[in-house]
């Protein structure tokens, strides 16, 4: 049944909205400050590897959260899962003023972060089944682009904020109670997103009760159109992982840039990725979701490599990272999320979605818990050279895992999309139109 053109135009700006709420969740629960509060309760780098792999350990979840979703509906499933995942983040806006040992603050924490993953995954695989049947196929690129830009915006006002707040006032002995003070800020932006997906469209409301034959799982699994993209998130994720629960405790604890630095990289980070999204929702619409994640999986590869060049003195290199990954990571998220939805049937989408998240998290969560044991086995400084750490080892090794992943997107197929040699040309020539003065005519 075709959406009414007006509920979808409502739709979309609550969604819109919503995102944007969300990155004020996310600003206050998540990146620096989830380190920052790893930090403040004494977490090791091992333990801080594994808290980085909760959220992906726990898509293990995804074929439950599919059944749920198959059987409920996405929409009550996304609604009631999503508030879980942000309200289960009240306990630790007492954290702070609670008498615990460290020990036993450390293991709330840890529970908390748990409990919000396990939640987030049921939500996610319903609202991203929801968005699939809402967004019609020939403006998704758009769609997810024009919201990548609102909740970029969103996310870098809300990072340096907290980052600055948490910086001043923990220079003021109130690190503590700064950090439960932004919990109750993230909780707050929690309830007014739930609030604001309520208010989206159900475009099927009324839904037959079925019973799923769970050997759907293996008819995906065998799909030769999903089974190239299946090992490339499995192998991608894994890759990523080895360096990306890291780099925020690196600058903090090793480059000592403090958080609001921190929050500033964030910042550029996200600048770049609001100027090119644009491009790259039409790109996807245009040429093919393929060809973008093709060109962008290679690109980033080169990431983590240029985290071996910054030290507490010399920290410029951080800023071309940061064009780097604001210009490629916001191609590759339009381009994987939309050849998720070309690559899942309708009828059997949430347990397309499940199996591609669970290979994507599996992936993740078994490197980055073995990216926190090889850091704490590593020395902490190398006699090689004074400014190396045992995490530039996993940077390197992250890079080199990167590109192997990437060879796999060759092997990925999409019905109508071009060439990746012609989209690269495509892209080499209008960047360098952009970039080069023009002739002024005589």
């Amino acid at each position: 049944m075709a959406s009414d053109p007006s509920a979808l135009r409502t739709s979309f700006r609550a969604s819109y909205a919503e995102g944007v709420v969300s990155e004020f969740f996310g600003a206050c629960a998540g990146g620096a400050i989830l380190i920052a509060w790893a930090l403040h309760l004494g977490a090791s780098p091992l333990a801080i590897g594994l808290i980085g792999a909760l959220p992906f350990a726990a898509q293990v979840l995804q074929l439950p959260g599919a059944w749920l979703t198959q059987a409920f509906g996405p929409k009550i499933v996304a609604v009631s899962a999503i508030a879980a995942s942000r309200l289960v983040w009240l306990p630790m806006i007492a954290l702070p003023f609670v008498p615990l040992s460290a020990g036993t603050a450390l293991h709330v924490f840890v529970a908390v972060v748990a409990l919000a993953a396990v939640f987030g995954v049921v939500g996610n695989n319903a609202w991203t089944a929801w968005m699939g049947e809402l967004v019609p196929s020939a403006i998704r690129g758009r769609f997810f682009s024009r919201r990548t830009v609102y909740i970029t915006i969103a996310g870098t006002v809300a990072s340096l904020a907290a980052g600055i707040a948490l910086d001043a006032l923990s220079a003021r002995g109130f690190k503590g109670p700064s950090l439960g003070a932004l919990a109750a800020v993230a909780c707050l932006a929690g309830v007014v997103s739930v609030y604001l997906l309520r208010y989206q469209h159900d475009p099927h409301p009324v839904r037959p009760r079925e019973r799923r034959d769970w050997r759907v799982l293996i008819v995906v699994m065998r799909a030769a159109p999903a089974r190239p993209f299946l090992w490339y998130l499995l192998a991608w994720n894994g890759a990523v992982a080895l360096s990306a629960s890291f780099f925020s405790f690196h600058m903090l604890s090793n480059l000592r840039t403090g958080f609001a630095i921190a929050a500033l990289h964030g910042v550029a980070v996200a600048a770049v990725r609001i100027i090119s999204a644009p491009f790259w929702g039409r790109a996807v619409d245009r040429f093919g979701a393929r060809p973008v994640l093709v060109l962008c999986s290679f690109g980033i590869a080169a990431v983590p490599a240029m985290w071996l060049l910054p030290t507490p003195a010399f920290l410029w290199p951080l800023a071309l990272e940061a064009v780097l990954s604001g210009t490629l990571w916001g191609g590759h998220g339009i381009a994987a999320m939309d050849l998720t939805f070309q690559l899942s049937p309708r009828a059997e989408r949430p347990f397309y979605l499940a199996v591609f998240a669970t290979a994507g998290g599996l992936g993740f969560a078994v490197a980055s818990m073995l990216a926190g044991l090889l850091a704490s086995q590593l020395p902490t400084r190398f006699d090689l050279a004074e400014t190396w750490t045992n995490l530039h080892v996993l940077f390197m090794l992250s890079a080199l895992a990167r590109l192997a992943a990437s060879i796999l997107t060759l092997r990925i197929q999409e019905a109508g999309a071009r060439d990746v040699r012609a989209f690269v040309g495509i892209v080499v020539r209008g960047a360098t139109a952009a970039l080069l003065p023009r002739r002024v005519a005589g």
